[in-house]
């Protein structure tokens, strides 16, 4: 069974309906049908922007499929990319229910959802059908690994093709997206376990608050609601994700009911690796879903926060010093203000000095400089005391007229004022804004309470 859409048909006929609908007759006509009958394929059925097809040889499925990817990206050369029209094709090898000339059963709600996963021009298949053609057809091909897809009960195997002879997927390709310079999440529409369509409101709902509370961490770039729930319904490939979107994270989940209560897991991905970095789960009881919902939510931002800045340093101390920008640099001295020794404080200040140099505007690297200096007060290392006072408060000042709005910033330009500079009341001010941009700061927490003793 072969199954294949138009990828963006909705976006294609909202801005030149007729014109689209001629050009895909035109394809049909001019390249499809043919190489169907070619290859001893019936077209099942269409629907306004794919067909289904079924073949008596996995081995001609797979090759007509080929052979139409391949012209397809020939006919689109001269097209310009908004008018391109570019099938997703799925195939799988399956036993099917025959109902007069239409076929059902899950071999084509496979191909359905392999469909689904391929990228525009490209073309994905089973391991049923991988192991049928691997050896009769130039191809190679790319493990996907394990997909779980709507309504199968078990984990699909799935494969991308990609032409042997070329070293190249048959498929075209869009060029990733350029990662933004500081770390990046999205986080996808959760799923809906619970088999009510009434619970996918809520479902929606936390993703909304959780996009919300991000978008707080100002070190974060956060894609917008709309960006990620074009992938609502979908089974997606984390690492496809992260290059249609550019980001280095992926938040995704699900939301399961019960009699009386939710049960809401999530997990954290590497989109470049597909490493899972965290993963938690969470029950409520249903009587007030919304407390759930911000529950939730304050539990998700709390202990995603720290795993993303731990896979941030681990990432800077991967890259080569010669490579290190200021952001890099700033991983740095969080790693090093960690270990909460003379030599590594005094390292934290070189390395946040030179993200300064680096980048002036960057707030969170007065803030945490500023740090630098209460650690040396606590631990009895000042060696100039008028000195590292002075400097405390032109770096927190500074951090502030540049980060009024990032929580970190706020938080240790506050401790600095408060117990380096003995400003009580503007210390205590900025961590107070601190946690008003975000309530699920710890630090700022902590640092409340012990600038108020």
């Amino acid at each position: 069974m072969l199954a294949a859409d138009v990828a963006g048909y909705s976006r294609l006929m909202g801005g030149d309906e007729e014109g689209t609908h001629e050009r895909l007759k035109a394809h049909r006509r001019e390249l499809i049908d043919p190489k169907v009958a070619e290859h001893r394929g019936r077209v099942v059925k269409t629907t306004g922007d794919g067909f289904l097809i079924e073949f008596p040889s996995v081995v001609d499925a797979v090759r007509c499929a080929v052979e139409v990817q391949q012209s397809m990206v020939e006919r689109n050369a001269d097209v310009a990319p908004e008018k391109r029209i570019e099938f997703r094709v799925g195939i799988n090898l399956g036993d099917i229910i025959i109902d007069g000339d239409d076929i059902y059963g899950d071999g084509v709600n496979i191909a359905a959802r392999l469909e689904g996963l391929a990228e525009p021009d490209g073309l994905c298949v089973s391991r049923k059908v991988r192991d049928e053609v691997r050896d009769k057809l130039d191809l190679a091909f790319e493990d996907m690994g394990e997909q779980q897809v709507k309504n199968i009960t078990r984990p699909v195997r799935v494969f991308r093709i990609v032409a042997r002879s070329t070293g190249q997927p048959t498929a075209s390709p869009k060029p990733a997206l350029a990662l933004p310079d500081k770390p990046s999440i999205a986080v996808l529409p959760f799923q809906n376990m619970s088999g009510d369509s009434e619970q996918e409101y809520f479902a929606d709902g936390v993703v909304d608050e959780i996009i919300t509370a991000l978008s707080h961490i100002r070190w974060l770039f956060v894609i917008a609601r709309n960006s990620s729930f074009t992938y609502k319904g979908r089974a997606v490939d984390v690492k496809q994700v992260g290059r249609e979107l550019g980001v280095r994270y992926v938040l995704e989940g699900s939301v399961r009911k019960a009699p009386n209560r939710v049960r809401i897991t999530g997990q954290l991905v590497d989109a470049a690796t597909g490493a899972h970095l965290w993963a938690g789960r969470f029950d409520g009881a249903l009587e007030d879903i919304f407390d759930l919902q911000d529950r939730v939510t304050a539990s998700v931002v709390g202990a995603i926060g720290p795993k993303l800045e731990e896979a941030e340093i681990a990432r800077a101390k991967r890259k080569p010093t010669e490579s290190l920008d200021a952001y890099d640099h700033y991983l740095r001295g969080l790693e090093s203000i960690y270990q909460v020794t003379r030599e590594s404080t005094d390292d934290a200040l070189r390395l946040f000095y030179r993200a300064i140099e680096l980048d002036p505007c960057f707030a969170p690297a007065y803030a945490l400089t500023t740090w630098c200096y209460v650690q040396r007060k606590v631990n009895g290392w000042i060696t100039n005391r008028a000195h590292e006072v002075a400097e405390t408060a032109r770096l927190a000042r500074r951090a502030m007229t540049l980060g009024k709005d990032d929580a970190v910033a706020c938080c240790y330009a506050g401790a600095g004022l408060a117990y380096v500079v003995h400003d009580l009341d503007t210390g205590r001010a900025f961590i107070d804004r601190a946690l008003v941009l975000n309530p699920n700061l710890a630090v700022a927490w902590l640092l409340s309470g012990w600038a108020r003793i």
